[in-house]
């Protein structure tokens, strides 16, 4: 009776693991990939995402345990080389990989020009040696994600996708991306009323990372601190940035919160500059909990209410 109450525990628990070994594993490169993915994935799964909160997809090294999870994952995520270079060599040959950058129909901007529709941008993804990650003119800005507009192209393509993975849920995952897309509509309406009145207000931003965000609602930052998020900024472009907030009279200044606040307070002392923080990758964000809702409106309301106190 035991021998026989052991084996048919041993046989569920080899069906039970091996159910949980089919279980398909979604992983994405950054947090509001994330965000996106578990949008589509309500009440499916649960995508796991590669960095940690304070890391820069920038300049990341990979980890053993990381590989280990590239390795094991179903799909992975990544928005492209221009963003996670330490990803291109790994996922070139990786069946799991999707790059977002090449999502059809995406509004892509190039740094230092004007935005484009529909992929249709004249430079070749992942050909930029513009080392450091300097953001230099011309090249692809990654930072598609601060896009509305995107990220809902974004989510109706993972939702045909992730169709693959998941068939019997194929239904759930399409009708989540709807009203995910929904939720965005009304979420820019609203940005979009608020911030647009504040347009030629003064501000100044950590690194240039806000352009698709500053496009749909018709902002403009006066100056960046730094085109490269791993460099200090040198003492030319730091004299020069004095001049321009000296220039600008009162104005907003937007730190990031991976970075020391002390950067700016030295850069701004004796300026009647007011501070706020910008978190484009939702580090502030704590883990299995927020949107990407709450991301970009975050994002939106930081902006407006240091640029309507000027």
């Amino acid at each position: 009776m035991i021998l026989r109450f052991l084996l048919a525990l041993a046989c569920g628990l080899s069906l039970s693991f091996s159910a949980a070994a089919a279980t398909p594993s979604v992983l994405t490169s950054v947090k509001p990939l994330q965000l996106i993915a578990a949008a589509v994935l309500d009440g499916v799964a649960e995508p796991e995402v590669l960095l940690p909160p304070t890391a820069s997809p920038h300049n990341y090294a990979l980890r053993p345990s990381d590989r280990r999870q590239i390795a094991a994952a179903d799909r992975l995520y990544w928005v492209g080389p221009e963003l996670e270079r330490f990803l291109q060599h790994l996922l070139n040959n990786q069946p799991a990989a999707r790059r977002l950058d090449q999502v059809p129909g995406l509004t892509l901007r190039a740094f230092g020009a004007t935005q484009q529709s529909g992929n249709d941008h004249d430079h070749d993804h992942g050909t930029h040696e513009h080392g450091d990650h300097e953001h230099a003119p011309g090249s692809l800005d990654p930072h598609i994600w601060l896009s509305a507009a995107n990220a809902q192209l974004i989510a109706q393509w993972m939702a045909a996708d992730l169709a693959q993975l998941y068939p019997e849920h194929g239904e759930r995952l399409h009708s989540n991306a709807v009203a995910f897309s929904q939720r965005l509509d009304q979420l820019q309406a609203r940005l979009q009323q608020r911030l647009q009145p504040l347009a030629g207000k003064p501000y100044f931003v950590f690194h240039d990372a806000y352009g698709y965000l500053e496009d749909s609602v018709g902002l403009q930052p006066l100056g960046v601190f730094t085109l490269s998020m791993e460099l200090q900024p040198g003492a030319r472009h730091l004299h020069e940035l004095r001049q321009q907030l000296t220039a600008a009279g009162p104005s907003c200044v937007f730190r990031e919160p991976q970075f020391p606040a002390e950067r700016l307070a030295t850069l701004s002392a004796g300026m009647p500059v007011r501070e706020a923080e910008l978190d484009p990758l939702g580090i502030t964000i704590l883990p299995g909990t927020g949107s990407y809702e709450q991301l970009l409106e975050s994002l939106g309301t930081e902006l407006a209410e240091c640029l309507e106190g000027l």
